[in-house]
């Protein structure tokens, strides 16, 4: 019996959290194989304008979510939280840059909050991001283990959430030593959530990307909010890699469907729906490529979990160059107007 068996469930799930950050901070691999990001956007060449006939002082990068005008389209995606002190801190540096900066955060799975009173301190950040959009956060494959409306609901109430994510990790859980498998009819689960739910749901997969058949089925259950999250950023087949016996982990640690790759496929369904593109957006650069592939808005999580650990302003200061960089990007591309880049594809180099 290990150490970790002896814990109850709800410590079990805690003690996870942790070994997640742990592993995200101290194996540079979790994030690229030979230092190499695998996002795919590399094969993405802009159209640089020696003349953009614009000011660049007055580049507009604000756009609006959940009826909410941001900053620009960034948002702080879901990492954590959890009955340990430091998580709870880790979400009020994140929602305190939020709220600074005008961008949107996710929370991490709020599992714990659900079976463990004790971690729901570290979910209740409302007070500390009033003004933006913020999204809770729970597994979909729960709604197989008895979750169901009344969880969400109370994960909503405790971030007083604009949005709810419905996290896919199918995966994660099966590397996961001790993880949920059973994702059968959960699209029918899905329907009967989104049909009684009072904020939008969000599916959203962790790291592996959406396929065509996903958004269909995810529009035929009544979403029409999805984040692509695809390979090439956090690896969290490899993060459970360092939580197992065997070598699963490691040899699924690069599946799935690149970040571009998703954009690509998702480009027949934007009328219908809202893209948020995320994994392995580690710059400005990257956005803006993923915008104009695309995606309404762009999820960060590993390069804010360091600044994080210390501080609000180190959070900030992390996003206002994530920024800076879009803002440099617009400009040298001849665009104004933040929401002219999206499948804006002339932006493109056509070879």
């Amino acid at each position: 019996m290990t150490k970790k068996s002896s814990l109850s469930f709800a410590e079990q799930v805690t003690s996870r959290k942790q070994d997640h950050i742990d592993a995200v901070l101290n194996d540079p691999q979790v994030e690229r194989r030979n230092g190499v990001y695998g996002q795919g956007f590399d094969q993405v060449r802009l159209m640089h304008r020696a003349l953009p006939e614009c000011d660049f002082a007055s580049i507009d990068t604000t756009t609006t979510f959940l009826d909410k005008t941001i900053s620009f389209p960034f948002l702080i995606a879901s990492m954590t939280g959890g009955a340990a002190n430091n998580l709870g801190d880790i979400n009020i540096h994140l929602a305190e840059a939020a709220e600074a900066l005008n961008v949107p955060m996710a929370v991490g799975s709020q599992r714990a909050m659900i079976i463990d009173e004790a971690a729901k301190q570290s979910f209740a950040i409302r007070q500390y991001a009033p003004n933006v959009p913020l999204i809770a956060n729970m597994g979909a494959v729960q709604l197989n283990y008895g979750f169901g409306l009344d969880e969400a609901r109370r994960a909503i109430d405790v971030l007083e959430a604009d949005a709810l994510y419905l996290h896919l990790n199918p995966l994660q859980e099966v590397v996961q030593p001790e993880g949920d498998t059973d994702f059968a009819n959960l699209a029918n689960k899905i329907h009967a959530l989104a049909e009684n739910i009072e904020v939008p749901i969000i599916l959203k997969e962790v790291g592996c990307g959406l396929s065509p058949q996903d958004i269909e089925l995810g529009l035929s259950a009544g979403i029409s909010h999805f984040d692509l999250a695809g390979r090439g950023g956090t690896s969290w087949s490899r993060i459970e890699a360092h939580r197992s016996e065997n070598d699963l982990g490691i040899i699924f640690q690069d599946w799935g469907l690149t970040t571009y790759e998703s954009l690509k496929l998702a480009q027949p369904y934007q009328e219908n729906a809202y893209f948020i593109a995320s994994g392995g957006i580690r710059s400005g650069m990257d956005m803006i490529k993923a915008v104009i592939m695309g995606g309404r808005l762009c999820g960060v999580a590993a390069p804010l979990l360091e600044p994080a650990q210390h501080s609000t302003e180190k959070v900030v200061a992390k996003i206002e160059q994530f920024q800076q960089e879009f803002k440099t990007a617009q400009f040298l591309l001849g665009i104004k107007n933040c929401d002219a880049l999206h499948l804006n594809t002339a932006l493109i180099l056509p070879f």
